[in-house]
């Protein structure tokens, strides 16, 4: 669909549908509307989500809110060291009634799986997850199972230098199209939420103010956001220098171009346009490629490396 064929009615409804779901979200996870904003954009855009942060800042009850908000299908997945893949997918199990195996779904099964800690998850179960968000099915014994959809992984981690943990190898970190970081709430969103009811009272009074067949079709509208060709040569701009930067052990890789594009063009959605601006591509760079430029020095930090990458390439 080209820029003239986007009405912008529907660009502004496609705005205003998610932010109900942000307001709504704001009353839950306070002091966070544009981490709000990055992750509805990010399931829109048909991605999963990596929420990097310290323990108690909310991770996990952004995600509880989101599926209650959209009325999704939710399971929670506690990654510990002993977890096994068929903790994950399923099992099957033997009946002695009809002499036949029956397989028991597991929780990946669902819209909104939310994989608590998954650090703390060993390689062999971490990797049980990377067919199912990159081909959005599970294969078990042989047989191919489609999972619902949407189907949307909100994992959360701890900081690497905790105890217990295992760093996610770049195959699983390039499966999520976004990373954030919550970080601790200001002073006034703090004053509030020792002040209010208990956060998991507020949930389980949470209604959905959009349906699935809605969300499907924000989904859809992502798509037909425009491109124009100026800003498709700003984004090769940006994936050719992030292979040539000094700094970098790797730059970004074409899948890693592919997903930068779908997020700016939920961006754009979000903010009521059919069609991308380079300021899309740059509000969104920090969460889609932070996590997949690699740094020769240990001691750079990804905002670092994006803030590097932005000023030397020109806009168009």
């Amino acid at each position: 669909m080209s820029i003239t064929s986007f009405k912008p009615k529907a660009a502004a409804d496609a705005s205003g549908r998610v932010e109900a779901i942000v307001a709504a979200a704001s009353e839950i996870v306070l002091g966070k509307t544009q981490a709000l904003r990055l992750a509805v954009t990010c399931l829109l855009a048909g991605g999963h989500l990596l929420l990097e942060d310290l323990p108690g800042v909310g991770k996990t009850t952004l995600a509880q809110a989101l599926a209650r908000l959209l009325g999704l299908s939710y399971q929670r997945l506690q990654c510990t060291s002993d977890l096994l893949p068929a903790d994950v997918l399923g099992v099957s199990v033997y009946d002695r009634n009809d002499g036949q195996f029956h397989f028991h779904p597991g929780p990946v099964f669902t819209q909104v799986l939310l994989a608590d800690e998954i650090n703390r998850a060993t390689p062999r179960a971490q990797s049980a997850l990377l067919e199912a968000m990159e081909e959005r099915q599970v294969t078990h014994e042989g047989r191919t199972m489609p999972l619902p959809a949407p189907f949307f992984v909100i994992a959360t981690q701890n900081p690497t230098d905790q105890v217990g943990t295992y760093p996610l190898p770049e195959s699983q970190l390039d499966r999520f199209l976004m990373r954030l970081s919550l970080g601790y709430p200001d002073r006034a969103a703090e004053r509030e939420l020792l002040e209010g009811r208990d956060r998991r009272t507020l949930l389980a009074d949470l209604a959905p103010v959009c349906s699935i067949e809605a969300l499907l079709e924000l989904q859809a509208q992502v798509d037909a956001v425009h491109v124009a060709e100026p800003l498709l040569e700003y984004l090769q701009d940006l994936l050719a220098r992030s292979r040539t930067m000094p700094g970098l052990a790797h730059g970004l890789s074409p899948r890693a171009g592919l997903a930068l594009l779908r997020a700016a063009r939920a961006w754009a959605l979000v903010h009521g346009r059919g069609h991308v601006l380079p300021e899309d591509l740059k509000a969104i760079l920090p969460s889609v490629a932070g996590h997949r430029l690699v740094a020769r020095d240990v001691g750079t930090s990804a905002a670092a490396l994006v803030e590097q990458l932005l000023r030397t390439v020109p806009v168009p």
